[in-house]
């Protein structure tokens, strides 16, 4: 084993140990890990950017070392067996290499493990056609809440799930559910290319992992719309900001034709943040909900997209429910205080209202 390798097994495994999420990795800097959301430096020498180097041509996929050369950075997977893997992201900054390592284990988690109230989202693994959006910040735990949704699916249904990966994150073992899972670059020599054939190969449920562009977007909307699942992820904080991404993807002259289409396929957008749990020792999901009824499909067909948060607050009834909402639960139930409530609620003051047992109407939204 090389020094490179046998001094990142030692930081990975020192990093699992303590529950990190994150290893931060910069030349001639010692590690950072990212502890329940938190950068903490590691008591250890500067890692030195041959070594970095090294590690990368040592352990990266031998068809990815050109993309090093020719892009400047590098995602791919590294496992451990006593460990689990992780998703490597190498890059350049100011002409030196640093790296990013997130630590994804194996089996893909469940509900109870992640701390979600599953009722809500095993309700959305029903559909058997449609986009269902997994929306958050980086870090905020999107992979993780899609990745119990599959294995809830694996659990209880009998799916064809392929997934198409860059790079793959859980491993599933079929149980009731046959998992093929496809890892760009490797298992597929682009991401058009794959999902071409993903069509070709009899899926009930794709997971699509990031929409990032107009391409993986307008690829989900065709499969949504020949009867498949799919599930992807998106960069966005809540609802409302969700579905002007998606048109964002297209030019002004075809958004407003696209609007009818997309209200169609989209079944909901599941917003994630994680607010420190009361007991100190790790965090906890909160999720706003937006379920795409006849009143949403409505807002979204006129482009009223200012109006989608009233439309969560007016959706009770079909199962959408608001960050506040969730807010309220987590704080009642004892499961995180108050005080980090109040500070990561998008609207403090009307929580604070709930939370003196006062809620305003919400009729009168048309």
């Amino acid at each position: 084993m090389s020094e490179s390798i046998d001094t990142f097994n030692s930081l990975l495994q020192l990093a699992v140990e303590n529950g990190a999420s994150d290893i931060h990795i910069k030349s001639d800097k010692p590690a950072f890990l990212r502890l329940h959301g938190n950068l903490q430096a590691v008591d250890m020498d500067p890692l030195q950017e041959s070594l970095i180097e090294d590690f990368i041509f040592s352990t990266c996929p031998k068809m990815f070392i050109q993309q090093w050369h020719d892009e400047y950075q590098v995602d791919y997977a590294y496992a451990l067996e006593e460990l689990g893997r992780f998703r490597v992201n190498g890059f350049h900054q100011r002409g030196t290499i640093s790296m990013v390592f997130r630590h994804i284990k194996d089996q893909p988690p469940t509900f109870d493990q992640l701390g979600h109230d599953g009722g809500s989202l095993t309700n959305l693994c029903g559909h058997k056609d449609g986009i269902l959006l997994i929306c958050g910040a980086t870090g905020s735990g999107k992979s993780s809440t899609m990745a119990a949704m599959l294995n809830w699916i694996n659990h209880h249904k009998d799916k064809h799930v392929v997934t198409l990966e860059d790079p793959i994150e859980f491993n599933y073992t079929d149980v009731k559910s046959v998992f093929n899972q496809r890892e760009v670059g490797i298992d597929a020599p682009t991401f058009e290319l794959g999902m071409k054939a993903v069509l070709r190969q009899d899926p009930d449920i794709i997971l699509i992992g990031e929409m990032r562009d107009k391409v993986t977007f307008t690829t989900a909307l065709s499969a949504a719309e020949t009867g498949h699942l799919v599930f992807g992820t998106l960069h966005s904080s809540n609802a409302q900001q969700a579905i002007q991404r998606l048109f964002e993807f297209f030019p002004p002259e075809q958004q407003i034709g696209m609007r009818r289409q997309i209200a169609g396929a989209l079944r909901a957008t599941v917003s994630q943040r994680l607010v420190p749990s009361i007991e100190g020792n790790g965090r906890v999901p909160v999720i706003e909900l937006f379920i795409v009824d006849s009143l949403a499909k409505k807002v979204i067909e006129e482009g009223s997209y200012e109006k989608i948060p009233a439309v969560i607050e007016a959706g009770k009834d079909s199962g959408s429910k608001s960050f506040n909402a969730d807010l309220y639960r987590l704080i009642k139930a004892g499961k995180i205080s108050k005080q980090d409530g109040l500070a990561f609620s998008p609207n403090p003051k009307a929580l604070e209202m709930n939370l003196k047992g006062i809620f305003l109407s919400t009729g009168g939204l048309v």
